[in-house]
Parts: structure tokens; sequence; C-alpha cells
């Protein structure tokens, strides 16, 4: 066995009895599957042909496949010579193959945490399971915080390590919770490979495909677990069918369970055609035996299928389909291992983790058919060379490439946590963040168990850990300084609510330290001081993030707050091109003011609205009737104006101002009297423009009992939503809408409420849209109301 050399050894504790069948040795075969990921199967137009004939889905895939091989094979040679040296150390190769990264994410209450804490069980990582809401009053090992307890969700991503037979595993447990998805979006960024866990009778929800979409964009190679399998009108072909038809997934089930709902026994392994029964007064116990009589026939079936679509898109088990030969146990593992790393195939494992039911044989399938750290190409930025995309390798020998991805306030200082990408990492070595150009130490580095920590002299490339001491920014990349490589940090959406909030007695020091421990630890939160109402105004994704906030003040500093009226992120724009020519002079004794500029303004289509640049401004002057050094202070004075527009008092986007002519004064004319100028001429031609308000707009999903369908339909409806499909599968009612984020303030009461507690929803931002005139002069007339008591 592999010594794993940069990893202390776990506790001592029982083994766990299995007769599992160990899973594939697949150590030889990792170089062949890496350079099968690096230049995955394109199949052929008379293969594809082939394949249509006996699925039309197959052949689908089987042209996703090759269209997805191209890009893969033109992004390899803009980066080919880019990795200097060996991909990794020889002498590290048997730990980096005994090494997965995992994350475990879904959808809200599909079991994530119960999963994560029978894992830590089986693997001996814990000796007692704890439920989500105990009445034992501990809680899950992952939910650590009290708040998390409490209310049975998770709200921090938690991370810690375990071994598994000979393979040793870090994982994050994630919220499925929408309002804290940039939890998600930071274990992704770092992970190898994830299990994305779904509800038997739920199936895809908003949420599962908001994780989907994040695992798409950071290339996450990932295996999907069917959950609650005990649950009455579970329905696991009804998840794998909406895998393929909703998320486009490729997807086929490795495993058929044995009974159902209350009748769960176990599961057929469909690779290896034997029967896995847990057994034990915790499933820890797992009895191999051969494929019940009664379930012969279907397992041969779903068996074939299996294959069927592996043949789609890989070029070895294709053969053997067409030649019309069965693939051996050992072909069939390697096969999904290939296409798994190359993110054409999802295989789909099932079980009920709260009765300890299939939870070993997914982690067969984590260890079989996710890839080790050296299996991944990760790419980092030469900031030395014009920001050229690197591969980094992951030889522990190779300089030091490690991202902070992740900080938390701890008991002793800040808590940062990394991952090594390249290189190792030592306590006691000096580092360079590369974003601030410091030098610091490393104190302290600790592996994470949850809350729980562990001391570690060093930390190989490919591992996670934590370290103390270190200021920085969520984000920021650190080498050992003989490299300045940055890694891409990650996407950070956009806040949609906010709140004023102030201290309910006399302010302490404690209020701003908790809001500046807050926004460092997440991207998400804002915090910003109304230079108007000098309130202090946080910003986050949904009412229940800043609930938890509030909250945590409450406990943690001990700060009680009051919070006002929760403020829409309205934005203002125009409809029509106006043109201005403003003159702006004041003579007050000696050198006065002079400015004039001319010119008009449009508003920008809505396909070339850029997020970070939401407002434009071009100078198309001849000549030097402007001097060219007070054209930067009527740009400044475009964009002072568009910060707070003039209807409501919220900011413009989507307007562009184009500068045609201007006059100057050889002694009056300055960069302030330019400013003024613009700033006044903008907002003279801003009321000529037809201007409007827009307010964010949410695309909402409801799940329900189907009984509720009428007055859950008729709660959107009377917020102003239009409902853009309703369906009933199963005795669930399913609703997308979209609705006015305005009018989504106690939705969550008055769901529950009509559907006594049943009904759940979703909700992520989808554009911004113009408001209805009568609620726009209703807003306006507040505004004007709102300032005239101001300036009383």
């Amino acid at each position: 066995m592999p010594q794993l050399s940069m990893l202390r050894p776990l506790s001592s504790s029982a083994s766990v009895p299995s007769s599992l069948p160990p899973a594939a040795s697949l150590a030889a075969a990792s170089s062949s599957s890496l350079s099968q990921r690096r230049s995955p199967f394109k199949p052929s137009s008379l293969f594809a042909r082939q394949l249509s004939s006996s699925s039309p889905v197959a052949a689908a895939a089987a042209a996703t496949s090759a269209d997805a091989s191209v890009d893969a094979d033109a992004e390899e040679d803009d980066s080919a010579g880019a990795a200097a040296g060996p991909h990794f150390d020889e002498a590290d190769l048997g730990r980096l193959t005994h090494l997965r990264n995992i994350g475990i994410s879904a959808h809200i209450d599909s079991g994530k945490t119960t999963l994560t804490e029978r894992i830590l069980f089986y693997t001996g990582r814990i000796d007692e399971i704890h439920e989500v809401r105990g009445k034992d009053n501990v809680g899950a090992k992952m939910d650590s915080m009290e708040l998390e307890r409490e209310k049975g969700i998770t709200i921090q991503s938690a991370a810690t390590y375990t071994k598994w037979k000979d393979t040793a595993i870090n994982i994050i447990d994630t919220p499925g919770h929408v309002d804290f998805t940039i939890e998600v979006e930071r274990a992704l960024r770092v992970l190898d490979g994830a299990v994305l866990v779904l509800c038997a009778v739920g199936g895809v929800q908003s949420q599962t495909m908001t994780v989907d979409r994040q695992m798409k964009r950071y290339s996450v190679p990932r295996i999907c677990f069917i959950n609650k399998m005990d649950r009455a009108g579970a329905n696991p072909y009804r998840v794998i069918d909406q895998l393929r038809t909703k998320l486009h997934l490729n997807a086929a089930a490795v495993q058929i369970p044995i009974g159902a709902e209350t009748e769960l026994k176990g599961s057929v392994d469909l690779v290896r055609m034997k029967a896995y029964y847990n057994e034990g007064e915790k499933g820890e116990t797992i009895v191999v035996k051969d494929v019940p009589e009664d379930l012969r026939e279907k397992a041969e079936a779903m068996r074939h299928e299996l294959i069927e679509n592996l043949a789609n898109v890989d070029e070895t088990i294709g053969e053997i389909y067409l030649n019309e030969e069965q693939p051996t146990n050992e072909q069939l593992v390697q096969a999904i291992r290939r296409v798994t790393l190359a993110r054409t195939f999802v295989p789909v494992f099932m079980g009920s983790a709260y009765h300890n039911r299939g939870v070993q044989p997914m982690l067969d399938g984590v260890v079989d058919y996710l890839p080790s750290p050296h299996e991944v190409e990760n790419r980092a930025l030469d900031t030395t060379k014009k920001e050229k995309e690197i591969v980094l390798t992951s030889a522990s020998s190779a300089s030091l490439v490690s991202l902070a991805f992740k900080l938390e306030e701890g008991r002793f200082g800040q808590l940062t946590y990394l991952r090594v990408y390249q290189g190792t990492l030592r306590r006691g070595d000096f580092i360079i963040n590369v974003r601030t150009g410091k030098r610091v130490k490393v104190p302290r580095l600790v592996r994470m168990h949850s809350n729980e920590m562990e001391d570690v002299e060093e930390v190989g490339s490919g591992e996670i850990c934590a370290l103390f001491g270190v200021d920085c920014a969520s984000g920021d990349t650190f080498t050992d300084g003989t490299v300045s490589f940055s890694l891409t940090s990650m996407f950070v959406p956009k806040p949609v609510i906010s709140l004023s909030i102030a201290p309910k007695s006399k302010e302490t020091a404690n209020f701003s330290k908790a809001l500046s421990r807050f926004q460092r630890e997440d991207p998400t939160f804002r915090v910003h001081v109304d230079t108007e109402s000098k309130q202090t105004i946080i910003s986050g994704m949904g009412e229940l993030h800043l609930e938890i906030y509030v909250e945590r003040m409450k406990r943690e500093y001990n700060v009680e707050c009051i919070t006002g009226k929760p403020q829409v992120a309205f934005r203002e724009t125009i409809t029509s091109m106006a043109k201005f020519d403003y003159t702006h002079k004041k003579q007050s004794g000696g050198a006065g003011q002079f400015g004039r500029v001319v010119g008009y303004i449009e508003p920008i289509p809505e396909e070339e609205v850029d997020e970070d640049a939401s407002v434009e401004f071009e100078n198309r002057t001849v000549g030097m009737n402007i001097p060219f050094q007070y054209i930067p202070a009527i740009e400044k004075g475009f964009y002072e104006g568009c910060d707070k527009g003039y209807l409501i008092g919220h900011p413009i986007n989507g307007v562009r101002m184009i500068l045609e002519d201007g006059a100057a004064h050889s002694v009056d004319s300055s960069e302030l009297a330019f400013r003024i100028a613009a700033i006044n001429a903008f907002r003279e031609a801003f009321f000529k423009a037809k201007p409007i308000v827009l307010q964010p707009i949410m695309e909402v999903s409801v799940t329900s009992p189907a009984e509720y369908q009428g007055p859950c339909i008729a709660l959107l409806n009377r917020r102003k939503g239009t409902i853009l499909n309703s369906e009933v599968r199963d005795d669930y009612l399913e609703v997308q809408a979209e609705v006015p984020l305005n009018d989504m303030f106690g939705f969550s009461t008055d769901l529950r409420s009509i559907t006594q507690g049943k009904g759940e929803f979703a909700m992520v931002y989808k554009k911004h849209e113009p408001v209805l005139p009568h609620m726009q002069e209703t807003l306006v007339r507040e505004f004007k109301e709102k300032e005239a008591a101001r300036n009383k």
C-alpha cells in the first residue's frame, strides 16, 4: 500500500467490517486515463450514424462529445509547451493516485450533510452518527455552527478529510440554499470532482440546476447519488430521465435498488453484477450475494443501457458494442472512469443515507471514477508575461502555487483555507501574496475536520489545508516567490437585496468589527453607508442570507441590531436619444468658472450592456475647443451623475454619453468647472430622454404537493408573477415563474401557510425589467416626498 507521506495518520478507530470487493486498482491505468481526458474520443460521423439507429439520444451524446473534443484539442494546442517538466513526481505518484478532493452539492434538503455524516462514520472518522435535526441535540458533525444545528440547514461549507480503504479523501460539504451559493462556488473552484446528490422524489430541482451550472463553469467531473430512496414515491428512473432532459447530461445508472421505499434493502451493482446488502445496526456491514432472480432481467436490461450509453462516448466500449461482444468488468470500470474524467458521462448511484443504504458502494465510485489531483489540468496566469496562461503541474518538487479560497474567523485569529496546486507548503516557510506582494511566514499549518483541526508539518500538491495568522482576501494566490503566477478567481454573483441596519443600543466597536469580518469572509455580503441618509446598508443574496448575519452578530458579537425595510436594487435608464448643450458660468470676483459641453446621450442596446461597465462615455471632439486635459473631468462628472439617479435616487444603467463639442476659457476654465458642466448637462438630457425605472426580476421555482396547485399559482399571480411552466409529477407540483423582487418579501411565510408547511421555493436573479407606469409614479412621488422632508 503506498504511504501517504503528506497526511498525518488517522486516529486509530475500529475498522469497519466490509466484504465489498476491493475497488479495482487503477494506479496502472492512471496515465492512460489522463491521456484519454486530455484527448477525449472523437466519434466519427459513421460511428454516430451506426449508434443513432439504436438510440437517438445516443447519437446526440456522441455528437456533443465530438464537439467537446474539438474544443479541447484547440485549447490544448494553445497551451502546448506551457507546462515545463514532468506533470508529477514519480516518487509522489502513489500519494496522488490515492487522493481525491470532492465536494458534496445539491438542492436544499436533499441529504448532503446526512450523507457526509455516514461517509465519516463508515470510514472510521467518527464513532457515532448524529442527525441534522437529531433529538440528542448534538447535530451532524459538519454542521458545527449553533445556528446550523438549530435551523437544520448548512450555512457555511465545512471541510474534512478521511480515508476509504487505501485512498485519502478531502471532502467539502456545501450549503444547498441559493442564499449561500458563494460557498458552493468557492468549493467547486478548488475541487477535482463532485458528488451531485438528488432527492429520489424531488429529482432535479431549481438549486440542482444552479449547482450543475457551477460544476460546468469549473469543468468539475461528477458522479450522482440519488438519495432518499426510502421515501414514498421514490422513482430513480424519473430522476435519471430529468438529468438527461433538464441538465443535458449523458447519465446512466450503475446500480438499481433492491426493494423500494420502506422495503429498501440494498442495491445491485450493474458493473460487477453483484447484489450488495447493508446489514448491522447502522448498515456498516456489506454482504455480497448474487443478483436476486426477480431482478435479474431488469439488471440485464439496465446493464445493456449502461453499455449503450458508454459506447456513445468511449472508443473501446464502442468497438466492443459494434462487434456485439460483452465488455469485462475491468473494461467497464476503466471506461466509466475515462468518460467521467472527460465529462462526457455521469454514473448514477442510489441509496438512502438516513437509513444507511448504498453509501459504501458510492464511496467505491468516488475512488473508481473521480479524478486524482494529477489527472486534472489546472491553469494559472503568469503576471510577468502579460497574463499568459500556464498549465500547472502536480509535482511537489515544483514551485509553490496555492489559492486561498475561504476565510473564517477562528479562535486563534483568521483561518485561511488553501488548496495547494503545485509544490509543497511547510510550516515555517515564507510565502508571497501575488496580489499584494506581501511576504508572510506560515506559523501554523492544520488539516480541518469540521470545526476541529490537526496540526501537520507539510502539505503536498493536490491537498487542502488551512493556516493561521495570514492577512489576505478570498481568492488570493500564494507562491514561494520563485514564480509570479495568479490563479483565476471564482465567479461572485451580485447581491439582490439590501437592508438598513443599526445597533439597538449605543454603537460599539463590535458592530463595525462584525461587519468587516463578514465582508472579508463572504464576497456576496456587501456593506456601505448611504451618503444621504447616513444609514448603514447591508446587501446579500436573499432574506435568509441577511437574517443569518444579523443573528450571528447577536450571538457572536453580542450586538443586537434593528433592520429596516429591505431596499430593492432598482435601476434607472433612458429609452430615447437626447441632445445637450450646457454652459456652466460662475463669476464671484477673481478667476471664475467656465465650461461648455455639447453632445447627446443614448440608450445602450440591451445585448451590449456589460455587467461590470453598464454606462459608457465616448469622446468625439475634434480640435482644441475643449483642451484634452479637461476630458477626464467631463467623464468623471458623467459617471458621478450616474451614481445616483434623478427619478428615485438609484444608480443609472445602460446609458452612453457622446461628447461632440464644447468651449473653454483661457482663465476661468478648470477641471471642476467642466465636471459640474457635465453633471448638469447629463441631468438636463436625462429628463428629455424619457427615463424609466427598472426592477430586478427573479426566476422563482415553487415545489409543493399537487393538491395545493390552485393556491400556489394564485399566490404567484397576486405577486405579479408570470408563470413560465407548471407540471405535476408523482403527486408533486413544480412551477417556474418570473416575479419582481419587490413583490417577493414575505413570500416564504405565505407559501408555508397555504401549503401547511410542505411547500418550498428557490429564487435566483434573472434580469432587470421596466416597472409598470403607475408603480413608477408611486416610486417617484415617494422619493420626492423623502427629499422634501430631508431638505426642510
